[in-house]
């Protein structure tokens, strides 16, 4: 093996997942990208590859598989200096009020399956003795609204698991985790919601804060948007009382 660092993103069948990928790629990283979706995953990497001229590689994963995570992990071909989760389903809120099933989608894709794969990780990260995770949760997360509250409560999950493990590994030794909030994005995911444009970002903008928490300016959490963060912090301050008659 050379010393190129290399990148793995969760979740390489994304827009933020390609995004980020190739941004990594840009600064000579080799990159692997997992995902369900083989196909669209191996057209970014072809894109990537284009673009950057850096060996990029795809492997399939579905995080739903629970119990095959540390199989996946230990099958890699390598062990990555940075593994970058950008997992995520919204769903339907209305949908899942009524089914049950769709629900557990949602609370599982976007809390317990990138969790319990994030912490394979760690415990090899740990091991070496080096390695970054960082975790792409949700401002949704920050306070519970009428409007998404599986997505909103599965992302309020994710967040303190990254933080109960940055807690964990920084006591235990050189590993960094890192907690990344985009706000609103620009994305597939997102194409049929009227988005806010002061609290809207591209997929690259996410990237490339990504690799800034991560390489050039090392962060804990980091809000993508701005002025997300003041926003939140008026909304997460307002009392119940007012807070639970408020259409958001």
């Amino acid at each position: 093996m050379t010393d190129t660092r290399s990148v793995l993103v969760i979740g390489g069948s994304s827009d933020i997942g390609h995004a980020t990928a190739l941004r990594y790629a840009k600064e000579g990283w080799r990159v692997m990208l997992a995902a369900r979706d083989v196909e669209a995953a191996e057209r970014n990497a072809d894109d990537i590859r284009t673009r950057s001229g850096v060996e990029t590689l795809v492997q399939a994963l579905d995080v739903l598989q629970t119990g095959q995570l540390a199989g996946f992990v230990a099958g890699l071909p390598v062990l990555p200096d940075t593994v970058v989760c950008v997992v995520g389903e919204l769903g339907d809120q209305l949908r899942a009020q009524a089914d049950p099933e769709l629900a557990t989608t949602i609370m599982r894709t976007n809390f317990e399956a990138p969790s319990l794969l994030l912490e394979r990780f760690a415990q090899a990260f740990e091991t070496r003795g080096s390695g970054t995770i960082v975790g792409v949760s949700s401002v949704a997360g920050d306070r519970g609204r009428a409007s998404n509250y599986y997505y909103g409560a599965a992302k309020a999950g994710f967040s303190q698991f990254l933080s109960g493990l940055r807690n964990r590994v920084t006591l235990a030794g050189k590993v960094r985790v890192v907690t990344v909030k985009p706000g609103f994005v620009r994305t597939r995911m997102t194409a049929h919601m009227k988005l806010p444009a002061p609290l809207t970002v591209q997929s690259d903008r996410v990237a490339e804060d990504i690799f800034r928490a991560d390489v050039t300016k090392p962060r804990d959490v980091i809000y993508v948007a701005r002025r997300f963060w003041l926003v939140m912090t008026i909304i997460c301050a307002l009392p119940e009382s007012t807070f639970k008659r408020m259409r958001i």
